[in-house]
């Protein structure tokens, strides 16, 4: 190798030694004082003057803090600050070892690991976690993991699950079931929902004169002017408005 070429790799090695103690100097320092920083609090904290490197590497210092101290949602916040998936994914398992799903899938989902979401999301199902269970899902987009669950949540008429699992899929055909579902056992809001997120107007108007029948002339003007049946929305507005608010 030419002398000149070895003298300027041993120049650069050195340099960039030189720079790693500095950094490794400064965040020595910044250890000492971190109690006094975290009483502060990391946003009325300024670390403008830091290179990027530096930077990322003293937020993280804040965030092991914080968990130590057990303020995991500030650690989150720090750790979604420095780009840190892997303490993302480390914190949505302490969540996820006290039960805390929603949290866990929170920072699984900022982790962005789909496989960590798709484990959590199978726990909650089967220990009838729904909601979690569904957030879970829809993080990775799994439509054919949504769609049994909503199924299932049809089948044992939870239907504000079945609901935002189909319309989260875009269904329209199984949002217009879990209204038919609902209408027939008299759950009028809910069938009232599921038939307007599937924009079937058709359902909509029937929906109104079984309202109509029923007194509920709020549920009855609202459907059928959903519904695009103008002609029958007037028709209540004028002959019940009195009865109810617009």
């Amino acid at each position: 190798m030419d002398e000149r070429i070895l003298q300027k790799v041993v120049s650069n090695v050195a340099e960039n030694v030189n720079e790693i103690r500095q950094r490794e100097s400064k965040l020595s320092n910044f250890r000492r004082i971190l109690p006094a920083l975290i009483e502060k609090g990391f946003e009325n904290t300024n670390l403008s003057m830091f290179d990027e490197e530096t930077r990322v590497a003293l937020l993280n210092a804040f965030g092991d803090e914080y968990v130590r101290k057990g303020r995991l949602p500030e650690a989150m916040k720090v750790f979604i600050l420095a780009g840190n998936r892997a303490k993302l994914t480390n914190l949505g398992e302490d969540y996820e070892k006290v039960g805390l799903f929603t949290n866990a899938i929170e920072c699984y989902r900022l982790a962005d690991n789909t496989d960590k979401l798709l484990k959590v999301g199978n726990k909650c199902l089967e220990e009838g976690k729904t909601g979690d269970a569904i957030r879970a899902f829809r993080s990775i987009n799994d439509v054919e993991r949504l769609v049994r669950v909503g199924e299932d949540c049809l089948r044992k008429e939870k239907y504000d699950y079945a609901i935002e699992v189909f319309s989260a899929v875009n269904s329209k055909q199984k949002l217009a079931e879990v209204g038919d579902k609902a209408l027939r056992e008299r759950q009028i809001g809910y069938a009232a929902k599921a038939y307007e997120l599937a924009g079937d107007a058709q359902r909509l108007s029937a929906l109104g004169d079984t309202c109509l029948r029923e007194g509920l002339f709020a549920t009855a003007y609202k459907s059928y002017t959903l519904a695009g049946n103008m002609m029958m929305a007037q028709f209540v507005k004028e002959n019940f408005g009195s009865q109810f608010a617009l």
